[in-house]
């Protein structure tokens, strides 16, 4: 069982602090930790903050923008016809799951979740394959409304279409519900936030909730010892793999000598030549001071090091 908001006609910062009241469908694979662009940090960041953030970027737009199209050719490939919901669904079960669908199946107990990406990512979409947190969005959406079966249909920019079907399975679904219900009840409600992943999305997290220093200000930290011995070891052996690693190139550089292009039976590798041009900050700075106060943008930003004591 679900309730329904109509979203047609509303105001789009009034969808976005709507969307706070709950977790939706993009937010599943970041809880679950499968969205290499987000993550649960991330998302109690969305929920408990009273900001509204724009996440209108290019890419989205272009998503938003070819929808329509998605869903046409998911019609011509399937046969199947579709119509827009234009509701927020939420369960009645579980208030803190909604679902915003693109669009609905006619004639079946399903819906259909639509994707654009680049040439770039093509390979994601190869052979049945398919990014993880897009099926942890449909799941959600079957969850949320209770449909059997959920399509998840990309156009791949220049390449190609692709389309997969998700069924109904009750085990996963179960876990899902009790994974989102544990982030809500135990982080978003109580605004405790979740522990970090290691992923760039975090330290971007962390930077905003705690980006001033209070000055020769000092925490004992007490069981952390351990982790910073562990911590000292990883940043040897990853010291140790990247020099592997360069020595590696270095020896295939010597192999290609003047080459720009090599080939194995695996492998294609490019040796380029790039030209750049940069902005000689401190020669401007020394010679043209006017132009460099004019132009230099300050920032502020906290440096994290660690030293044996």
């Amino acid at each position: 069982m679900y309730t329904k908001t109509s979203t047609l006609g509303m105001e789009h910062e009034e969808w976005l602090r709507l969307r706070k009241t709950g977790i939706g469908g993009s937010d599943a694979g970041a809880i679950a930790g499968v969205n290499p662009y987000s993550s649960a940090m991330k998302v109690f960041q969305d929920k408990t903050s009273e900001d509204i953030e724009e996440t209108d970027s290019e890419s989205m737009r272009l998503g938003k923008d070819l929808e329509e199209y998605v869903a046409q050719r998911f019609t011509e490939a399937t046969g199947l016809k579709v119509r827009r919901s234009n509701m927020m669904y939420r369960s009645v079960e579980h208030p803190f799951m909604f679902a915003d669908v693109d669009r609905l199946v006619v004639g079946e107990d399903a819906g259909l979740e639509c994707k654009t990406a680049s040439a770039y990512s093509a390979d994601k979409w190869e052979n049945g394959k398919y990014p993880l947190h897009y099926m942890f969005q449909c799941f959600h959406y079957m969850a949320v409304t209770g449909k059997k079966a959920w399509y998840l249909a990309v156009v791949i920019l220049g390449k190609g279409f692709h389309y997969v079907k998700f069924e109904w399975d009750d085990w996963f679904i179960q876990e899902l519900i009790t994974l989102e219900k544990k982030f809500w009840y135990e982080h978003v409600v109580p605004r405790c936030m979740p522990d970090p992943d290691g992923s760039k999305v975090c330290d971007a997290v962390l930077e905003q909730y705690f980006h001033n220093t209070r000055k020769g200000s000092t925490v004992l930290l007490k069981g952390f010892d351990e982790k910073l011995k562990c911590r000292e070891i990883l940043e040897e052996q990853m010291k140790k793999l990247e020099a592997e690693s360069k020595k590696i190139d270095q020896e295939i550089k010597l192999a290609m000598g003047e080459n720009e292009y090599a080939d194995t039976p695996g492998f294609h590798i490019s040796w380029s030549n790039v030209e750049t041009r940069r902005l000689d900050a401190k020669k401007m700075k020394e010679e043209r001071p006017d132009l460099y106060d004019e132009f230099a943008v300050t920032t502020s930003s906290r440096r994290f090091t660690v030293k044996a004591a």
